[in-house]
């Protein structure tokens, strides 16, 4: 196809089933932020622990996946695999609605990452082979637009649902003993069936075709794909090294990460252990504290990305020679980590917020608020990736990247007022500006790293962001929003403090503006010395 050919009606339908599969992952996601103070209630633990619930038992999981499941949508039918992994985390999301502890709550929480796992690298790769490049700003908006639909609606759908049921057997008598947020978890997962069956139905595009760069079929793709599981997981990573023949320095810088990444994450316990004392969490009868928990699951998480750098290295030098090399690829990466600490630290628990500081119910914040910013989060990235695209066409490289600057520059400046709102209505005004801003810097981040790659190593590079951003930004952001709170006993201000990260991202983007161009130009010569047959 010529790059100015016009869209087939195709890809527009595969757009919005794409779409909508990014909305209900989002929607089943982080339906938690607005069941929390019901489940803490109900459960009785405090907000380091909903921070672990909603960001790190998620985290662990979905990042681990991600890297098998984006190598299975490099080689075998993403249609398929979208459809199977939608169903899987539907099931698992409805899981929640028969939670009475906290041990099953995290059940549901770790299946919901791992069939999410599949969903970015998938849907991402499949998309980029039915859209040319000078239309993949406006794909990332549609996309961004729909995970902003997805986070309002969870806020819409779980407050108005768990407020209904609570409210009609107020008296008691309530089918299965279900409280509010049991059945809101329930209705939560029926729209992921449909889409599912939508999905399995839909035409797989002939993979890297639009871009003249036609990949071979992979013969073994399940193969492989349990390959990256092995090498990646720690523990089972040994036996991969193993039976590659690793040198004695693969041994040795393996051991010493490992050895650094145990060392660092006791440092880290011992610091918040004396910083916010947590009674410890009983799981399956034993007692154990969640800043342990914590931490461990992000040592966990390092060592992963650890592992899959060096299993690259030795299995397929091409992916690791664009992949681990490019500056601006690594540093995209980095970026879109800092800023998920700050926006899922942000959006886990603004509706806590509301509910504390304006006396506000979780249904009127689901309506009020989860409206609000859905309405918001398609505007702000309907906006930047068409005008990424535009700024791109007439200044080629660091265009894109100027209009990440722009949202992320200003929009921690917003916070500060915004959280310090004296009225909810002032709250909504001031936030109307913040989240348009903020909303903004996904399309052209994700357009420029994704034109990073060649078309067959999308769906890895999809992964490996996911791996990283998941760790350190939901991982860390909602467990430290949740962290500070209870040790200050002000919210406001533990929300406020995660955006002193957005120093380093702005310093972080002007180098990016500085490198992308020579980093793109240099995609295929690194690829062809790498043993790359392109």
């Amino acid at each position: 196809m010529s790059e100015r050919a016009p869209i087939r009606p195709a890809a527009w339908y595969a757009l919005a089933l794409v779409a909508a599969t990014q909305m209900i992952s989002l929607l089943d996601r982080n339906i938690l932020a607005i069941l929390a103070p019901s489940i803490k209630a109900d459960l009785k633990i405090g907000d380091a622990e909903m921070g672990l619930l909603y960001g790190t038992v998620f985290a662990l999981f979905y990042a681990l996946f991600s890297l098998p499941l984006g190598r299975l949508a490099d080689g075998w039918i993403r249609t398929r695999l979208l459809a199977i992994t939608i169903f899987f985390w539907s099931i698992a999301t409805g899981l929640a609605g028969f939670a009475g502890g906290f041990l099953l709550l995290a059940i549901s929480r770790l299946g919901v990452g791992i069939g999410e796992a599949a969903a970015q690298p998938a849907g991402t790769s499949l998309l980029y082979d039915y859209f040319p490049k000078h239309r993949r700003g406006l794909v990332m908006a549609v996309i961004a637009a729909a995970i902003a639909l997805g986070l309002g609606g969870s806020l819409v759908l779980g407050g108005f649902a768990a407020e209904w049921w609570d409210r009609r057997y107020a008296g008691g008598g309530a089918p299965l003993g279900f409280s509010g947020w049991q059945f809101a978890f329930i209705v939560a997962s029926l729209p992921g069936f449909l889409i599912a069956i939508l999905m399995w139905r839909l035409r797989e595009p002939e993979r890297g075709a639009i871009e003249g760069i036609v990949t071979p079929r992979d013969p073994h793709p399940f193969h492989a794909s349990f390959g990256v599981l092995g090498s990646v997981t720690p523990g089972v990573h040994w036996v991969a090294l193993a039976r590659r023949g690793a040198s004695a320095r693969d041994w040795a810088v393996n051991s010493a990460i490992l050895v650094a990444i145990v060392a660092g994450a006791f440092v880290a316990i011992h610091w918040a252990e004396a910083f916010s004392p947590r009674p410890p969490l009983i799981l399956g009868g034993v007692a154990v504290s969640p800043h342990a928990l914590q931490w461990g699951v992000i040592g966990f998480g390092l060592f992963v990305v650890v592992n899959l750098l060096q299993s690259l290295r030795r299995s397929d030098p091409p992916a690791f020679a664009v992949l681990a090399t490019s500056p601006s690829l690594v540093l995209c990466i980095l970026i879109g980590a800092l800023q998920s600490l700050i926006n899922y630290g942000v959006m886990g628990f603004t509706p806590s917020f509301l509910m504390r500081s304006y006396g506000l119910s979780p249904g009127i914040i689901g309506l009020q608020f989860g409206l609000l910013a859905a309405g918001l989060g398609i505007v702000g990235p309907m906006i930047s990736g068409p005008l990424s695209d535009w700024v791109s066409g007439r200044w080629p490289g660091p265009g894109r990247v100027w209009v990440t600057i722009v949202s992320l520059a200003l929009s921690p400046l917003i916070a500060m007022w915004v959280y310090h709102a004296p009225t909810v209505g002032d709250f909504y005004l001031r936030f109307t500006f913040y989240s348009l801003l903020l909303t903004m810097w996904m399309p052209p981040l994700y357009a420029t790293m994704f034109d990073l790659v060649l078309p067959r190593m999308r769906g890895l590079t999809s992964s490996m962001y996911i791996v990283v951003s998941t760790i350190f930004g939901l991982g860390i952001g909602p467990y430290a929003v949740g962290m500070i709170s209870d040790a200050t006993g002000d919210l406001g201000l533990a929300i406020l403090s995660i955006n002193w990260v957005a120093p380093i991202i702005v310093i972080l983007l002007l180098i990016l503006a500085t490198r992308v161009t020579r980093d793109e130009a240099a995609i295929l010569p690194r690829a062809r010395a790498a043993g790359e047959p392109v």
